[in-house]
């Protein structure tokens, strides 16, 4: 478990124009915005809930930002990052321990 790759994922939330970061393993992430694809599950069966691949987790949570946002002139979106930027004031390291 320590040798388990970890992510960063940045998310932009459109109503604040928020720029929020978060890191963590596969696992962390799927549990982290888990309720964001439950939403879009519920919408749209076809969106997995537990995706196998980081890749396919940000596929599942652009999707279900599709389903649940899709009548928003502006919607949140999710991509995958290989740092945060210097400055950022909205981090969560979700490989901490707590």
């Amino acid at each position: 478990m320590e040798n388990e790759r970890t992510y960063i994922i940045h998310k932009y939330y459109a109503r604040s124009s928020r720029d929020y970061y978060y890191k963590g393993t596969l696992p962390q992430l799927v549990d982290c915005f888990g309720y964001t694809l439950e939403c879009g599950n519920s919408w749209n069966p076809k969106i997995p809930i537990k995706p196998k691949n980081i890749r396919s987790l940000i596929s599942a949570l652009e999707k279900s930002v599709r389903e649940t946002q899709g009548s928003c002139y502006s919607q949140d979106y999710y991509e995958l990052v290989g740092s945060v930027p210097e400055g950022a004031q909205h981090y969560t390291d979700l490989t901490e321990n707590n």
